[in-house]
């Protein structure tokens, strides 16, 4: 059945997160302070978020903005600011001649509601997609899955009320909190990409989760190779999306 694998690919989270000394903690990782493509989010209620404000900003750009609102997942935690999957996809914009400014709105440790919190400070400026990869920590926390869709649902809805385009990743829970909870949160994406008809990467970890040489030592954040591969399964949904926005002319 396919739930068995996808129980199978999301049970290295919260394998190796055990098993590296991690403890109590329950989120996805504490980034040293670095430069993101812009920078992270203000204060918020996450203390994560607010540890984050250290990081500098770039100067912001004329051209229309890409922002992908996610965690250190999407912040590219123990890589290279160049090296983050954001920064990947960047380059292939311009190579591909599709002029936008990508904003990494990635926060460690952050949840849904973290990423809602801080919305309209991602959405600032000419922003014309809006890549949501947000639900990791979620899961690592067991937060109520109905939570998880309410806060990706009013993202979304606050994001399309703009005219924003949206792109959904998705995410899936570790295995120790039951089958039920397993489902109910795998449910949660699906549904809302066919609710709100937005562009839908199913699982934003494809081809990189368990796999030892593709992830750090943490077995949580990829490697340089394994953000090569998370750029590979979002450029294959980006792309024609941020073509179709050049070509409206919006």
């Amino acid at each position: 059945m396919r739930i068995r694998f996808r129980i199978v690919v999301a049970a290295y989270t919260i394998c190796v997160f055990v098993s590296s000394g991690c403890g109590s903690r329950s989120d996805i990782g504490e980034p040293p302070p670095r430069a993101t493509t812009k920078a992270a989010a203000p204060a918020s209620s996450e203390p994560s978020a607010r540890s984050a404000t250290a990081r500098a900003a770039a100067p912001a750009g004329q051209r229309p903005r890409i922002v992908f609102l996610g965690d250190s997942l999407t912040a590219g935690l123990g890589l290279a600011m160049s090296e983050s999957y954001p920064a990947l996809l960047q380059r292939r914009l311009d190579a591909a001649g599709l002029d936008y400014e990508v904003v990494n709105a990635g926060v460690s440790g952050d949840t849904s509601a973290g990423g809602l919190a801080r919305l309209d400070w991602a959405l600032d400026g000419d922003v014309k997609i809006l890549v949501v990869a947000l639900g990791g920590n979620d899961a690592l926390r067991a937060l109520p899955a109905e939570q998880l869709k309410r806060n990706l649902a009013t993202i979304i809805e606050r994001a399309q009320a703009r005219g924003i385009a949206v792109v959904l990743a998705g995410m899936e829970a570790p295995p120790n909190f039951g089958r039920d909870y397993i489902v109910s949160f795998h449910k949660v994406y699906p549904e809302l990409a066919s609710t709100y008809r937005v562009a839908f990467v199913p699982f934003l970890l494809q081809g990189v989760a368990g796999i030892d040489t593709l992830n750090q030592r943490d077995g949580i954040h990829p490697t340089a190779e394994g953000a090569r591969i998370l750029a590979d399964t979002v450029w294959a949904v980006l792309k024609p999306l941020a073509e179709g926005e050049k070509r409206s002319g919006s």
